[in-house]
C-alpha cells in the first residue's frame, strides 16, 4: 500500500487552491494591495523596531563590557531610572568627598582598584592653535584612573601621584580629541587650553569602540587632568563620582564592604537608608534589557492592534469576495469539489493576501532601518530573525483568523442556491 499517496493527494490540493488563490488576488490587484496595507504597516514597524532594539541592544552591553563585568559604580543618588522627584532627604545630601574616596580604597578589601573623578565641564572649548573642539567632557581624575576604567593609554604615558600633588597642568585626552586637534600631527608634549587653561599632552587612551550616534558621551572625547590640578582650577566643583574594579567573584563581598566605609564616612545614622547610591556593570546591563525589552512589548502590542484592525478588512473584503464569486462558488461543488477544498481555497487566499503584505512589510522595515543609519549615523540597526519571523508570523496569522468565518460561509453554501445566484 502506497502511504504516501494520501500527503501527495493532500499537497496537489494545497498547490490547486494556492494557485487559485493566487490568481484571484493578481486579477484584483489594486484591492488586494489595500487590503494588505495595514497589515504591511504593522509588519514594518514590528521588523523596524525589533532590528533598532537589537542592535542599540548589542551597541550599549559592547561599551558597558568594556569597564568589565566586576565594575562597581558609586554615586551620590540611587541609580537607575525612576519616577518623582527627589525626597527632601536626597535634596540634602551631600556631594560625595575625596574622604569618601579614602574611606573605600581602605575599607573594600575585596576591590582591586579604586578611583574617583570630578566632572569639571560638559562640553568645554579645546584648542589647538587654530583647530578647536567642543563635544567631550572635562574631568579631574587619580591616576588610578585607567587601571580601574579599564582605560588603556595608547601613546605616552598617564600623569603620575607626584604630578597629581604638584598640582601639574598635564592631560591625557581621548582619540577623537586628538584626531581633531592634531590630525595626522604628533600631540605628545604639545601645549592644548581648555576653556582657556593651558595644558600639556602627556597620553592618549586608546579607542574605544563607540556609536556615532553616542560619541558625544564616549570615553574617546574625554579631556583627564590630576584630580589637584582640577580643584585647582576650579575650586567650586565638588561632584565626586566613585568607580571600583572588584577581584573575580567577590562583587557581593564588595558591595557589602563599600557600603560599609561610605555608612561610617558619610556619618549615616543605624537603622537609616544609605545616603549614596550602588550599582554594578551586570545591573546597569540587567536594567537596560528590562527597558528595551518593554519597549519593544509596547511597540510590537500597538503593531499587533494595527496588524488586527488590517485583518479586519481582510474579512470584509473575503466576505465581499465570497458574495461575488458566489456562482464560481456554486460552479466548483457541482463539479465534485468538497467544502473542505472551498475552505482551504478561501483560507489560503486570506492568509496569502496578508502573508504577501507580511513580505512586503519585511522589506519596508529593513529598508526604514538603513533609511534611519543615513539619516543618524551610527545609529545601529540589525534585523533578528526573531523580528522577521514574528513579523510574517502574525501577517499569515491574522490572514487564518480573520479568513475562516468568509471560508466557513463559502463552503457551507448550497450548490443549487450558488448556481442560481445573481
Amino acid at each position: 500500500m502506497d502511504t504516501g499517496r494520501p500527503t501527495r493527494r493532500l499537497m496537489g490540493q494545497v498547490l490547486e487552491n494556492l494557485h487559485l488563490a493566487l490568481g484571484t488576488l493578481w486579477a484584483h490587484g489594486l484591492r488586494s494591495g489595500l487590503t494588505s496595507l495595514g497589515v504591511m504597516i504593522g509588519t514594518a514597524c514590528v521588523v523596524l523596531v525589533g532590528s533598532i532594539m537589537t542592535g542599540l541592544d548589542a551597541k550599549i552591553l559592547d561599551e558597558l563590557k568594556g569597564f568589565g563585568a566586576d565594575t562597581m559604580f558609586i554615586y551620590k543618588f540611587e541609580p537607575g531610572i525612576r519616577p518623582g522627584q527627589l525626597t527632601p532627604e536626597e535634596r540634602m545630601r551631600r556631594p560625595l568627598a575625596y574622604e569618601d574616596y579614602e574611606a573605600v580604597k581602605a575599607g573594600c578589601t575585596s576591590c582591586r582598584h579604586v578611583t574617583a573623578s570630578l566632572g569639571i565641564a560638559r562640553f568645554p572649548t579645546v584648542r589647538y592653535k587654530t583647530e578647536e573642539y567642543q563635544k567631550g567632557d572635562l574631568s579631574g581624575v587619580l591616576p588610578d584612573y585607567p587601571a580601574t576604567m579599564n582605560m588603556p593609554v595608547g601613546r605616552g604615558r598617564f600623569f603620575t601621584w607626584a604630578e597629581n600633588l604638584h598640582r601639574a597642568d598635564v592631560c591625557v585626552i581621548g582619540s577623537d580629541v586628538a584626531r581633531a586637534l592634531f590630525a595626522n600631527r604628533e600631540p605628545l608634549g604639545k601645549q592644548i587650553t581648555v576653556d582657556n587653561r593651558s595644558f600639556t599632552v602627556i597620553g592618549i587612551f586608546e579607542k574605544r569602540k563607540t556609536m556615532e550616534s553616542f560619541r558625544e558621551r564616549s570615553m574617546d572625547n574625554v579631556v583627564t587632568i590630576p584630580y589637584l590640578t582640577a580643584k585647582k582650577h576650579s575650586p567650586q566643583s565638588r561632584e565626586l563620582f566613585l568607580v571600583a574594579q572588584v577581584q573575580p567573584g567577590m562583587m557581593k563581598s564588595a558591595l557589602d564592604q563599600v557600603r560599609g566605609a561610605l555608612r561610617k564616612s558619610r556619618r549615616v545614622p543605624h537603622g537609616q537608608k544609605d545616603s549614596f547610591g550602588l550599582t554594578t556593570a551586570t545591573a546597569i546591563i540587567r536594567e537596560f534589557h528590562q527597558i528595551t525589552g518593554a519597549v519593544a512589548v509596547t511597540i510590537v502590542v500597538l503593531s499587533a492592534i494595527g496588524l488586527l484592525v488590517g485583518g479586519v478588512g481582510v474579512m470584509n473584503i473575503m466576505l465581499v469576495s465570497v458574495t461575488e464569486r458566489t456562482r464560481e462558488i456554486g460552479t466548483r461543488m457541482a463539479i465534485g469539489a468538497r467544502r473542505r477544498d472551498i475552505l482551504l481555497q478561501f483560507l489560503l487566499e486570506a492568509s496569502t493576501l496578508t502573508g504577501a503584505g507580511g513580505v512586503a512589510g519585511i522589506a519596508l522595515g529593513v529598508l526604514a532601518g538603513q533609511g534611519l543609519k543615513l539619516l543618524i549615523p551610527g545609529l545601529p540597526a540589525m534585523v533578528p530573525l526573531w523580528s522577521v519571523v514574528l513579523g510574517f508570523s502574525f501577517s499569515v496569522g491574522v490572514g487564518l483568523i480573520f479568513g475562516l468565518w468568509p471560508a466557513m460561509r463559502a463552503s457551507r453554501m448550497n450548490p443549487v442556491e450558488a448556481l442560481r445566484y445573481e
